[in-house]
């Protein structure tokens, strides 16, 4: 663990988060923010004071499994909210990633930092990303201002949508002090079905009509050769895989119906419960990647022309998301990987190898700027964290 977070301020209540933040930011000191630190190599900060992590708020202050919400502060582990979930047969509904191999990091992933990062899983196309779970939180601002935002209930409409404006804003804007997320049920079986050989092109046509049509497929993704050939599937060829959850009945009518659906593409082959499971948890983390020294990036793009990003650029890549997700290993220039991505309507995040974040332009940037401006007017927080290195 790096010798900067082994002496991170750590905070107990959302008073001292307060109190630090206010003595900063009065001090012109400036504060890097984190919860276990796992994914402190993502952005390239500007040179900090001090380093604060929220891993002792680690509370949780509310859990009503019949109203499918659950209120906790931001230190609570990912691993430690997903067992409790699972005794009363519930789950995180946007499946988070802890990434931990991929990223070779230390630190048990927090909900805080999850929520921060904006992280969601394969469930995204069907369930909604971490964004749409979150219903309330409590903050600070780089003002050192308490603020707060949504609520305890489903049902909460009133106001500015500040929720999804936290989600993927990397600690920049404010410390999450107390946050509540929906919870769904947990799926009582799962099954995946496999085709085997296509080419990326077909695979991207392949999950489009399964992600479209009455299936209510759970997840959708696509790996090539190079990502195929990795455990646990070991394949010689190319894999397409769609996942289908539900009751068991259901399940089974389902997967019928997508098999037959499917057969133009190929004769799906089944992957029962356990397997599936395991397939599914590769996926999100990209296991096949983990330990390559190349560049990765993370390509978010248009799902049905997902494909032709990786196309024009040398490397390796791993479809999710239906192919709205494109993992790509390459060693093209962080220019010419970030201006493909922006040429088929998407955006491009580098995890190794290049700043993570590109420049800020146009009426984005400038929106970006002001935002950052309300919130932390002195930059106190995470300074240069979601900015290009220069």
């Amino acid at each position: 663990m790096p010798e900067t977070f082994a002496r991170a301020l750590k905070p107990t209540s959302p008073e001292e988060v307060q109190i630090l933040v206010a003595e900063a930011g009065a001090a012109a000191r400036r504060i890097e923010v984190m919860g276990s630190g796992s994914k402190r190599g993502i952005g390239q900060m500007e040179p900090v004071d001090l380093a604060l992590s929220t891993a002792r708020l680690d509370r949780i202050i509310d859990y009503a499994p019949e109203e499918l919400t659950l209120t906790a502060q931001p230190g609570v582990r990912i691993a430690d909210l997903e067992r409790i979930c699972a005794t009363r047969g519930q789950m995180l509904p946007f499946e988070p990633p802890r990434w931990t191999r991929l990223l070779a990091s230390h630190g048990e992933p927090t909900l805080g930092g999850v929520l921060a990062a904006g992280l969601s899983g394969p469930r995204r196309p069907r369930a909604g990303a971490a964004r749409d779970h979150l219903l309330g939180f409590h903050a600070v601002s780089g003002r050192g201002e308490v603020f707060k935002a949504g609520g305890r209930v489903v049902k909460n409409v009133t106001g500015y949508d500040l929720m999804k404006l936290m989600c993927g804003s990397w600690g920049t804007l404010a410390i999450l002090t107390e946050v509540t997320i929906k919870v769904a049920p947990r799926p009582r079986t799962e099954t995946t079905l496999l085709l085997s050989g296509l080419a990326d092109v077909r695979a991207s046509e392949a999950m489009t009509l399964a992600l479209n049509g009455p299936f209510e497929v759970s997840g959708a993704a696509h790996l090539p050769a190079h990502a195929a050939r990795a455990r646990p599937l070991g394949a010689a060829h190319p894999v397409t895989a769609m996942r289908l959850e539900g009751f068991e009945a259901s399940v089974a009518a389902r997967r019928e119906a997508l098999a037959a659906a499917l057969r133009p593409f190929g004769t799906p082959e089944a992957m029962e419960a356990e397997a599936s499971r395991a397939l599914w948890v590769d996926i999100r983390e990209v296991e096949a990647f983990a330990g390559d020294p190349r560049p990765l990036w993370r390509l978010s793009l248009p799902p049905a022309s997902g494909w032709r990003a990786p196309h024009a650029l040398p490397g390796d890549a791993l479809y999710d998301w239906g192919g709205a997700v494109a993992w790509i290993l390459t060693e093209a220039p962080d220019a010419r990987v970030r201006a493909v991505a922006a040429e088929l309507g998407g955006h491009a995040l580098c995890l190794r190898g290049h700043p993570a974040f590109g420049p800020r332009r146009g009426g984005h940037g400038a929106l970006q700027e002001r935002i950052k401006a309300a919130f932390d007017p002195l930059g106190v927080l995470n300074p240069g964290r979601m900015e290009a290195a220069t």
